[in-house]
């Protein structure tokens, strides 16, 4: 299967959005997503075999990028997809010239705790009780990884 990423635009944003609403159980807004086509933002989506398989959306302020969402559609998800685009992301903000890239993952979300783990990103602090869930709250682990050129 052939995988291409590309960066996406306005006119991308209901595609991509349709993936953030059948992933995430509290997707951001599609104004939120569509805010996120500014100057300092930087963006891919993944297309697998032509078909849109999952995107990420990045921040780059001087020499610190964050990730602001990393998805997978489930219809392709458990195929080492998540993996790919952090590796592109952070290939992507290295070359913008960040020295760090920080990210937020619910606490409940251990595949992708474990995935961002074993691409050497490091807990580094936690937000307490603040992503929604169905029952009340939960923590957001920060954490970040750092490339020293």
């Amino acid at each position: 299967m052939s995988h291409i990423f590309k960066p996406f635009l306005l006119k991308d944003v209901p595609n991509i959005y349709a993936i953030e609403q059948r992933a995430q159980s509290h997707p951001m807004s599609q104004s939120v997503m569509e805010s996120c086509l500014a100057k300092r933002y930087f963006n891919s989506a993944l297309y697998v075999a032509g078909e849109l398989a999952g995107f990420y959306i990045g921040e780059i302020v001087l020499d610190e990028s964050s990730l602001i969402e990393i998805c997978i559609d489930p219809n392709f998800q458990g195929k080492g997809l998540g993996r790919e685009l952090l590796s592109h992301y952070i290939e992507q903000a290295t070359d913008k010239g960040a020295m760090s890239c920080w990210l937020e993952v619910r606490e409940s979300n251990t595949t992708a705790h474990k995935l961002y783990q074993s691409m050497l990103f490091n807990e580094v602090d936690r937000r307490i009780n603040y992503y929604p869930t169905e029952t009340g709250k939960e923590d957001a682990i920060i954490m970040s990884y750092f490339s020293f050129g």
